[in-house]
């Protein structure tokens, strides 16, 4: 099986911004490898008021052709916009397996 074989069915990670939530990466690229997903792409960095203590990832609303969510750690907030094939209840489940 040839490279391009094996990445066929890989989504695609974006990067459009130097900065991320820290671990956030490693879990969008498992996600990735997950079949469904299309493109990844983290967005907005923010601020909450409520301390989250472990990373967590929620999906927040569906947009077209996929899902926004929210990753969050510490007070830090970070979009991250799925494209996928998967309905909401699939994806919930593809998130849980890629955390660590």
């Amino acid at each position: 099986m040839g490279r391009e074989d094996r990445n066929k069915h890989h989504g695609r990670l974006v990067w459009n911004h130097s900065t991320h939530i820290p671990g956030l990466i490693p879990i969008l690229r498992r996600l990735t490898e997950c079949p469904g997903i299309v493109t990844i792409t983290p967005g907005v960095i923010g601020s909450a008021r409520a301390h989250s203590p472990q990373l967590k990832i929620k999906i927040s609303v569906p947009i077209r052709g996929g899902y926004k969510a929210i990753a969050r750690q510490g007070k830090t907030v970070q979009e991250v916009f799925v494209l996928t094939t998967l309905d909401q209840g699939q994806l919930e489940e593809a998130i849980l397996r890629s955390l660590p």
